[in-house]
Order: C-alpha cells, then structure tokens, then sequence
C-alpha cells in the first residue's frame, strides 16, 4: 500500500518554490538601495554644480595667476639684484613689482620689493652724485621719490644736488682765477691763491683734468721753493710747506727728493751747531740746536747739544753777572729760558743777578775808613759763622750765609778770611745736601742743593744731587699718599717736577696723584 506524502505548510510547499520567493525579495531590496544611492549621488552632484557656478572666478585666479605672480617676483628680485631698477618695457624691478600688485594688491613680498628698490634708487642717486653724474643722480632721486623713501633722506641728497649743480657753474670762474694766481706766483699764500683754488675745484669734481694739472704743476714750484729754503738753513719755513704740500697731493713725485733735500739740511744744521758749540760760540749753537729740533725734536744729537749749551750759557751768565756785566748776564738768561732751561735754574740766574747788583751798589756807596770796614767784615764774617751754624746756606733772603759772603767779598775781595770762607761754603754745602737728604729733610736738602749750585753752577756732582733728591721727593710722597696726605703728595710732585722734569717714575705717581684725589672727590 502507498504511503502518503508527508505533510508540508502552507507556503513551503518545495524548497525550490521558497528560495524563489526568498532570491525576489533580495533583489527588491537591492533595487531600492540602488535607487536611494543614486538618488543622492544626484543630489551631490547637483551640489558640485553648484558650487563651480558660484567660486568659478576665484578658482580660476588661483589656477591661472599664482605661477604667475611667483614668476614676477622672482623677475623682481633679479632685476633689484641687477641694479635694474626702472625699464620702459616693463623687465624693471619697479613694474614687476607692480604687476604683482596688479594681480594680488594684499601680497606683502610685492610691498617689501618696491621699498628696497626704492633704497636702492637713493643709494644710486648718491653713488652717481659723487662720480659727477649729475643727470644720473637726479633720474634715480627722482624714482626714489616716486617709490616713497624717507623724505629726509631724499631731501638730503637732493640738497648736495643742488649744491653740485650750483657750483658746477661756477668752475669755469674758478679754473680762470687759479690760473692767474699760479701765473702771478701766489701758490699758497691764501684762499684766493693757485692751490687752494685747483683744491677747491677738485672737491666738486676729482676728475677735472684741467684742475689736477694745474695742482701738479703749482705744487712742483712750491716745493722746489722748499728745497731751496732748505738750502739756506731755513728748516721750519721748508718743513711747513713739505707739510702742506702733502696735504694736497701726499703722492706727488717731487716730495720724496725734497724730503731728502730737508733731511741733508738738517744734518748740515746739525754739524755746524756742533761745530759752535766746541768754539764756544754759543748764541750761534743755541740757535742752530733748536732749529733742528723745531724740525725733528727726537732728535737725541741735537737734544744732547742743546742741554750742552744750556750748561754753558747757565755758567756764563753767571759768571758775568759776577762780573757786573748786568746787560749780557740778563741776555744770556733769556738765551738759556729759550733753550728750554727749568724754573729753577731760570729763579737761581735772577738770584744771582739781583746780588751781583747789590754787591756793585756796596761798592758804589762812599769810602768808608778802614776801621769800619773791618768792622763791617768782621760783622759780615759772624753771620757767614752763624747761617753756616743754623745751615742757612742761601735762605732766608738777606741772613743766610751766602748772602753774608756776598756782602763780605764786596768790603774786601781779597781777604784770606772772605776767601777761606767761601772754600768753606762749597764743600760745606755738599755735606749739608748729603746730611738732610740721609735724613729725609727733603726741604732742607733742597736749601742746601740751592747753595751748593748758586756757588759752583757747574760742578759734576749737581746733575745726580738733583735726580737723588727728585726721587726721594717722590719717596716721601708715596708714602704720605698712602696715608691719605693729598697736599703733601702733591707738593712733592711739583718738587720733583722742578728737579728733574723728565724723571721716569713722574708720571706714574701724577697719575696715581690724580685717581686718588678723584676717589676723594666722590667720597
């Protein structure tokens, strides 16, 4: 017997029936997801339209034109570089950063450009003034205006234009006058003289042929004007125009041969002082010395002569103050200032003289008998044994001993009493000198270094006695420095100074004079 089919659901009736049903329902559902995709593709897209529509011209500048202003900048900055700053047809700095502007008026590379091209405008308008291009600086001040520079800074070289132009127009007025000056031999006596003018012209235009010739040619007659005042001894009128004479032209090719001319000049200068000198001729040396050292004062031949002749002009005078020959005693003082003698040799020669003079006053005063010149001796020769006593040698004025021996050699020159005195003063003298200044009495030792010169002016002794107690002066001092003694420091300085002016450890203690009394000052 037949079995019968088992039973199915309804709707399942054969499986390929449901996957049927099942693979339609899939596609309906992928339909209508296609159909939702394309949907708002379209919308999308619409969108996109819409928008190239509305920003078509910005895109399309931002596409088309940024190349092209990177392009422009870069041609910019070359053409700056080059020094071409304005063209007609375009290619300069100036209308290529303007293009760029044109394009894209907020872009600050294009603003930065045209400020420095129109810098570099001003810097040429300078550069073309100082080479005489008159035109040139005036078209490149001219774009510097136009490009907005610092109206300061324009209006300045605009003014140095202007002067240029001014003057330019009154060269040819100059040249003439210069040339009449050369031609009537005033080279350098003035403004209005040849030099000057030629200078003058070549300050406003250093290429002006005409000028630097006439310069060349008046500058060879001065300094052949030069060599021949060398020739005659004339040092300093030939060293001022040698120095004048560079300060046109320090090139110029006759200046080496009239240096040399002036050089042999003063050796035969020096020669022949030298020569005066051994004859004893000493106004002659004196002037000679010091017209070499008027010339080159670090001479040390010629500064050696002239202390040489400064000692012998000191002792002369003296000597001829003794003499009561008062007229050439005062002269050969004034000789002996000139050769640069110190303050107090120049005090000791006045000294020497104002007593010579009230010795020839004694002499001049009635004949007394002979009782009261030996009284008068007598009273003179106990002062001298007194002041020597006290080592009063030359102070105080009127009671030391060497005014006493003054008074005494006028009563009775010949006197063996006056004569051992006046043995016994200069040695004397010496000990006392040695004595104080052993002692650090410099004031003392001063007093007696002053008798000891006043009686023998020329002693060999006189130059170390002067350096030893000028540095204990300068000894004492320091110390009295360190302890805070500002006046007393001071007055040793001037103390030294007067001794030896040119001692070597001077300047160090002035200076250190100087930081301590500053440091008083701000305390």
């Amino acid at each position: 017997m037949e079995r019968e089919p088992p039973h199915r659901p309804h709707g399942a009736e054969h499986p390929a029936l449901d996957r049927v049903r099942r693979e339609g329902r899939w596609w309906w559902l992928q339909a209508r997801h296609a159909r939702r995709v394309w949907r708002w593709a379209l919308v999308a897209a619409l969108a996109v339209f819409v928008l190239l529509v509305l920003l078509r011209k910005p895109l399309a500048d931002w596409f088309w034109d940024e190349p092209q202003i990177e392009q422009l900048l870069a041609e910019g900055d070359r053409a700056l570089a080059a020094g071409r700053l304005s063209a007609a047809d375009g290619s300069g700095a100036r209308e290529r950063y303007q293009a760029v502007l044109a394009l894209d008026g907020d872009r600050p590379q294009a603003r930065e450009g045209l400020a420095r091209t129109g810098a570099a405008a001003l810097q040429q308008a300078s550069e073309k003034l100082q080479a005489n291009d008159l035109e040139g600086s005036a078209q490149a001040l001219a774009l510097a205006r136009e490009l907005q520079v610092p109206q300061g800074d324009a209006d300045a070289v605009a003014r140095q234009l202007q002067a240029r132009r001014s003057a330019g127009a009154g060269i040819g007025a100059l040249l003439a006058q210069a040339r009449n000056a050369f031609a009537a031999g005033r080279l350098d006596d003035g403004d209005s003289s040849a030099l000057p003018l030629f200078q003058r012209i070549l300050v406003l235009q250093p290429d002006n042929l005409p000028a630097l010739e006439g310069r060349e040619d008046a500058l060879s007659d001065l300094l052949q004007q030069a060599r021949i005042l060398a020739g005659r001894g004339e040092l300093a009128e030939a060293a001022a125009i040698l120095h004048r004479a560079r300060q046109f032209d320090a090139g110029h090719a006759d200046l080496p041969a009239s240096q040399e001319a002036l050089a042999q000049a003063v050796d035969q200068r020096l020669r022949q002082a030298q020569r005066a000198l051994q004859r004893r001729q000493l106004e002659s040396a004196a002037k000679g010395f010091l017209a070499v050292l008027a010339v080159a004062v670090d001479d040390s031949s010629a500064q050696r002569g002239r202390e040489q002749t400064l000692q012998a002009v000191l002792a002369r005078s003296q000597k001829q103050a003794d003499d009561f020959q008062f007229e050439a005693a005062q002269a050969d003082a004034a000789l002996a200032a000139e050769l640069g003698a110190s303050p107090a040799a120049q005090q000791q020669l006045a000294q020497r003289l104002q007593r010579a003079q009230q010795a020839q006053k004694a002499l001049q005063q009635p004949a007394v008998s002979n009782t009261q010149r030996e009284r008068q001796l007598r009273d003179h020769l106990r002062r001298i044994e007194r002041a020597e006593r006290a080592g009063q040698w030359i102070s105080p004025p009127g009671h030391s001993a060497f005014d006493a021996l003054r008074e005494a050699q006028s009563l009775a020159p010949r006197d063996a009493r006056v004569k051992a005195a006046a043995a016994r003063l200069l040695p004397a003298s010496r000990r006392c000198f040695d004595d104080n200044l052993r002692q650090n009495r410099v004031q003392a030792a001063g007093a007696c270094l002053q008798a000891w010169q006043t009686l023998s002016p020329t002693a060999a002794g006189l130059p170390s006695a002067r350096l030893r107690l000028a540095q204990r002066w300068l000894a004492i001092g320091s110390e009295r420095l360190g302890n805070g003694d500002l006046a007393f420091a001071a007055h040793a300085a001037e103390q030294a100074r007067l001794l030896q002016p040119d001692l070597a450890e001077l300047p160090a203690f002035e200076d250190r004079l100087r930081r301590a009394g500053g440091e008083s000052q701000r305390r």
